[in-house]
C-alpha cells in the first residue's frame, strides 16, 4: 500500500502557478513567525527555480523543499537564517557556489507518515548530484529540545538523538536520511521557540563529487 502511495505522488519543481498554495502550506507547517510568505517564494523561483521543489498527491500540494546555493565558507557556522537565505529572498544565491543550502521543508501535518519527507529529501540529493555540488547543508530545527532544556545543553541534546539516546522529530529523521551533524547555531530562528533558537548545522556529502 505504502509503495502504491508513493507511485501516485509526483515530485517536481514548483511552478508560478503554485506560489498561492505553497505559501499557505508553508504557514500551516510553521504558524505565522516561521513561515515563508508568497513574496518569498516568488523571488526564490525567479532566481533559483531548480532549487525549489513540491511534492503533489491527489491533485494537492502536500510538500516542498527550498534551497539556495552558496559557498558555505562565505557564512561560516555563526550565521542566522535571515542571513543564509537572503531574508527569505535568496537575492544571495551564488550559482558559482558549492553548497546545495536547504531553507525550508514543509510537509502537510494531514499526509504525515507517507514518506513525503524522505521524497523531498531524495529530490534535494539528486539535484545536488545534477548541478555538481559538493554538498547539502540545513540550519535544523530541534523541536523537541525545549522539553530537555533544563537538564542539557542544546549542544548535549543534539549529540544525545544522533546517538540514538534521545528522538527528535526533525534531527533524527536527518539523519536517517544520511546527514551528519557539524555544529549548533545559537540565535538561528527567532520565533522558534520550541527548538530555543537553536539550530542544528546538518550536512549530507555528495560522494560524485570532485574537485576541478
Amino acid at each position: 500500500m505504502a509503495k502504491q502511495v508513493e507511485q501516485e505522488m509526483i515530485v517536481r519543481n514548483i511552478e508560478q502557478k503554485d506560489l498561492e498554495e505553497v505559501a499557505a502550506l508553508s504557514h500551516k507547517c510553521f504558524g505565522p513567525g516561521m513561515s515563508l510568505k508568497y513574496e518569498h517564494m516568488e523571488s526564490q523561483l525567479n532566481i533559483f527555480p531548480k532549487g525549489q521543489i513540491c511534492v503533489e498527491y491527489g491533485g494537492k500540494i502536500v510538500g516542498c523543499a527550498l534551497s539556495l546555493i552558496v559557498n558555505f565558507s562565505d557564512y561560516g557556522y555563526d550565521h542566522t537564517y535571515d542571513e543564509i537565505s537572503g531574508d527569505g529572498y535568496i537575492r544571495n544565491h551564488n550559482p558559482e557556489g558549492v553548497n546545495l543550502y536547504g531553507i525550508e521543508v514543509g510537509v502537510d501535518p494531514d499526509y504525515w507518515n507517507m514518506n513525503i519527507g524522505k521524497q523531498l529529501y531524495e529530490a534535494r540529493k539528486k539535484l545536488c548530484k545534477e548541478l555538481h555540488l559538493q554538498s547539502i547543508i540545513i540550519g535544523g530545527r530541534i523541536p523537541n529540545y525545549y522539553q530537555y532544556a533544563d537538564k542539557m545543553s542544546a549542544e548535549q541534546y543534539a549529540k544525545a538523538v544522533m546517538a540514538d539516546k534521545v528522538y527528535d522529530p526533525v534531527l533524527t529523521f536527518q539523519k536517517k536520511n544520511g546527514f551528519q551533524l557539524n555544529k549548533v547555531i545559537a540565535n538561528y530562528l527567532p520565533d522558534d521557540k520550541e527548538s530555543l533558537q537553536y539550530a542544528t548545522s546538518m550536512e549530507w556529502k555528495n560522494d560524485e563529487y570532485e574537485l576541478t
